[in-house]
Formats: structure tokens, C-alpha cells, sequence
């Protein structure tokens, strides 16, 4: 039996006029609502991998949180129609760039939505974990901001 599959991935995000917002993307296979996520080759961290992944599969450029968002894992499908684990660590990505062009545009839909919404959407309830402690944090970080410059 192989082991489990190690993977990097990022809950990309921005905020809006009306809110916080995060991109979603789908499988190429199963065209399930999922994070731009892949695995993490030698030689490179899976913030590293994280960040490919999110150009790769949805032309997106950002900075990553410092510290991971979580772990959560998943049974993805093989070629052979076989299943392996897989465990995916996760980052926040606050984008700052969505090109027109990137390698996989043309196999994947995008889309930009609340986090109930994204919650709603996706399968792996790991996932939908660290979705709504990313929403947590940046509420707080905005509650932070908003006190600190009333105190100015």
C-alpha cells in the first residue's frame, strides 16, 4: 500500500465592498467545487507548492499567511480509478494579482463568493473547517484594525 500523499493548497481571498470574498475552483475531473491545491515536490516547502498551485490552476499572485490555516484530508481519486489519502496543508492567500492567462485556464471554472457560500459548495468537511477559520481570523483582524484606528 503507498503511503499518504502529501499536498499544499490555498484558500485565496479578498475583501470587497461587501466583504470578505474566496475563490473557489473546480476538479479537472470530477468538476467538484475545491482550493487550488497540488502536490509538494522535492525541493520545495508547501508554502512554495501553495503558491505554484494557486497560479497554476487559477491564475492567481498573493501573499500567504506566515503559519498554515490546517491540515485536512481526503480520499483523492487515481488514474487507475483507485482512491489514495491524501493530506492537504493549507494557507490563507490574500490575492493581489488574477492574470488573464495561466496554464490551466482553459480546464477549470473560478468563482468568487462569501464563505457560507464556499462552505455550502464543498465536499470535504476538513475543508469547510478551514474555511470558516479563515473568515474567523480576518474578522477579528478587521475588528483589530477598526479599534486601532479609533484610538488614533
Amino acid at each position: 500500500m503507498t503511503g499518504v500523499l502529501r499536498q499544499a493548497g490555498a484558500i485565496p481571498y479578498r475583501h470587497s465592498p461587501v466583504g470578505l470574498r474566496v475563490l473557489l475552483i473546480t476538479s479537472r475531473g470530477t468538476r467538484r467545487w475545491v482550493i487550488p491545491k497540488g502536490g509538494v515536490e522535492k525541493g520545495f516547502t508547501p508554502a512554495q507548492a501553495a503558491e505554484r498551485e494557486a497560479y497554476e490552476e487559477a491564475g492567481l499572485k498573493g501573499i500567504l499567511s506566515d503559519v498554515p490555516l490546517g491540515i485536512f484530508t481526503y480520499s483523492k481519486r487515481q488514474r487507475n480509478g483507485g482512491f489514495r489519502s491524501a493530506a492537504v496543508e493549507v494557507y490563507a492567500m490574500r490575492v493581489h494579482k488574477e492574470f488573464k492567462k495561466w496554464p490551466e485556464r482553459k480546464e477549470r471554472r473560478l468563482k468568487w463568493m462569501t464563505v457560507p457560500e464556499a462552505v455550502e459548495l464543498v465536499d470535504e468537511h476538513g475543508m469547510k473547517a478551514l474555511l470558516l477559520r479563515l473568515e474567523q481570523i480576518e474578522t477579528l483582524n478587521s475588528s483589530i484594525l477598526e479599534n486601532a484606528a479609533g484610538l488614533l
